[in-house]
């Protein structure tokens, strides 16, 4: 695969939410800007989708029964093989949550209710530095 051929194509984002609004929000918002995303209501089945097919960046909500968004981050970050996409944590939670996220190995977190350009920029911001990372890698 050449370098100009790892940021080609349809990007393909897995949005985690356990909330249906939210994720038909997120499925809105990028859809119309040319993404492929799947949808995925809890943290478990987000894991096995992960690696079974994984996308080129994740949307993972951190309120969710079952596994958190903390907890499916940390796994996903333990794994070798998955550990390289780029995660945006989704949460209505203060500060100190941030920093948690941060540390669970999030890329990003951003704040609900949140603006749709916002999100945007940081999914494109985050996707060019994967991109960035799989070119040097390549090389």
């Amino acid at each position: 695969m050449s370098s100009s051929e790892l940021y080609t194509g349809v990007k393909r984002i897995l949005a985690v939410d356990d909330n249906p609004d939210n994720l038909i929000l997120l499925e809105t918002i990028f859809e119309s800007q040319g993404y492929e995303v799947e949808l995925v209501t809890d943290g478990v089945t987000a894991l096995k989708q992960v690696e079974q097919s994984p996308p080129d960046l994740i949307l993972l909500d951190v309120m969710m029964p079952e596994m958190d968004g903390y907890e499916v981050t940390r796994r996903i970050r333990k794994n070798p093989e998955i550990s390289y996409i780029p995660i945006v944590l989704i949460s209505a939670y203060h500060d100190a949550r941030v920093v948690e996220g941060l540390d669970a190995g999030a890329d990003d977190f951003i704040r609900k209710p949140f603006d749709h350009e916002e999100l945007l920029a940081r999914v494109r911001s985050l996707l060019r530095l994967k991109h960035i990372m799989m070119k040097m890698n390549a090389i």
